[in-house]
């Protein structure tokens, strides 16, 4: 089974150097491990709760698509999609809310943060404050509930989201399980290895200090800006610490080893500060320049962009969807049929069976459907050229016996069924392997009815 990877990305503004090498290029390298099942999303309920500027929120958006997509993250391979393209996350959200305790979001830090900064103040304790930082852990707990995350990539201080996510999907467990584990129990992914850049100024790279460096501007801009970077005050021919010089940290970020060794050894021969910057526009010029070309033809077609996140939506969708289903089913939000079925007294259960149905496709093949005896669809056959095929497959299934059938899940969540080393039908998408698993189960059960 694979391991299910959940990051989400916040689109309040456009990402520079720090966040590349610090967040983005370790993530795209992550996805590509073949253990690994990656969703990446844009958090842009998220950036509600920080930004009421509609125009900057939509530009973050499609900055940080393009921003991804040209720094290598395959879209085929993982699962892309904006947050705001998939309703089943704020039903969800209403959900968790329903049985996350007050205390709980209490004591999350970036609500006490506000409250102790009123207090200070001399404020009110909520003064400014909304219920979209309140209920921020909540959102986040749906965001990685939904697709019952194993691991969450996140920083230090979001350690404490990751575990009321925790806390949140135990409780709706118990609550609601009757036995099942609904929720995965997420864990939180520190690596202790990601770079955290220096800013220009030697500070940790952030646009809140004003020392960033564009990730994808243009080469003129990336060389004025490496112009910028604070150094001492040493003079050519002077040997300099590269251990004290942050222009030396971004260096190393992103140098191979045998780079950084002499670019070590030329600075503790005195190597020119305006040289040494030089070094490092060719560097980071040859390591972007690339992805920049790419970022700025993706940028030019939104269009390209928007076709590339709802066929993310919808492949993430085919997991939510039947799970929100069955969510709303533990709840008690259940189809009014559902529930006259279950209650109707055993004296007036209609008898019908599991059985087979067989039509005729546009394109002129045969197929056929086996449905379980409450209706629910198991089985979709391949095509045949001839309807009598039909019924000899279904006779062969019937005749040889369950054990002869097999059974092959693959990684979408749908299994095959095969008969004498011929495949011959296949099953609808689950939305995760315990579903899968409960379906073929469901599907022996009812060929063994007819069988008997």
């Amino acid at each position: 089974m694979k391991t299910r990877i959940l990051t989400g990305i916040t689109t309040t503004g456009t990402p520079h150097l720090g966040n590349y090498a610090g967040a983005i290029r370790p993530a795209i390298v992550a996805s590509r491990e073949a253990d690994a099942d990656s969703f990446y999303f844009l958090a842009d309920y998220h950036a509600l709760i920080k930004c009421d500027d509609p125009q900057r929120i939509q530009q973050s958006r499609l900055e940080i698509a393009a921003t991804w997509l040209a720094s290598g993250l395959d879209a085929e391979r993982v699962t892309f999609y904006r947050q705001s393209d998939i309703p089943e996350i704020p039903e969800l959200t209403w959900l968790l809310t329903c049985v996350a305790g007050k205390g709980l979001l209490n004591r999350a830090h970036a609500y006490k943060a506000s409250v102790d900064k009123n207090v200070e103040k001399g404020e009110d304790p909520d003064a400014g404050i909304t219920m979209g930082l309140f209920s921020y852990p909540v959102l986040m707990a749906a965001d990685i509930l939904m697709f019952n995350a194993h691991k969450v990539p996140v920083g230090r201080d979001q350690i404490q989201h990751v575990e009321m996510a925790r806390d949140i999907g135990q409780r709706f467990n118990h609550l609601f399980g009757n036995g099942k584990e609904l929720f995965t129990a997420p864990e939180a992914l520190i690596e202790e290895s990601v770079a955290t850049l220096p800013g220009l100024d030697g500070r940790k790279m952030s646009k809140s200090y004003d020392n960033t460096i564009p990730l994808f501007g243009s080469a003129k801009q990336l060389k004025s800006t490496i112009a910028r970077i604070v150094t001492d005050s040493r003079l050519p021919g002077e040997p300099k610490d590269p251990d004290d010089s942050h222009l030396f940290t971004l260096y190393q970020a992103f140098a191979t080893p045998a780079q950084l060794a002499e670019f070590r050894a030329e600075l503790l021969g005195g190597l020119a500060w305006g040289e040494a910057k030089q070094r490092l526009f060719e560097l980071l010029d040859n390591e972007l320049s690339e992805a920049r070309e790419r970022y700025h033809a993706l940028m030019a077609r939104p269009g390209e962009l928007e076709d590339i996140l709802q066929a993310g939506a919808a492949k993430a969708r085919k997991v939510a969807t039947p799970f929100l289903g069955e969510l709303r089913e533990a709840v008690g939000l259940r189809n009014f049929r559902c529930d006259v079925k279950s209650a109707a007294p055993a004296k007036k259960k209609s008898g019908k069976t599991a059985r087979f149905a067989s039509f005729r496709e546009t394109d002129g093949s045969f197929r056929f459907r086996f449905f379980a005896a409450d209706g629910e669809e198991l089985l979709l056959s391949r095509g045949f050229s001839d309807p009598k095929a039909i019924g000899a497959v279904t006779q062969r299934l019937v005749a040889q016996g369950v054990d002869a059938l097999e059974l092959r899940a693959d990684e979408d969540d749908q299994f095959s069924l095969w008969l004498d080393g011929e495949c011959l039908a296949d099953s609808p998408s689950y939305a995760d392997e315990q579903s899968l698993e409960a379906a073929m189960l469901r599907l022996r059960q009812a060929l063994a009815t007819l069988m008997a």
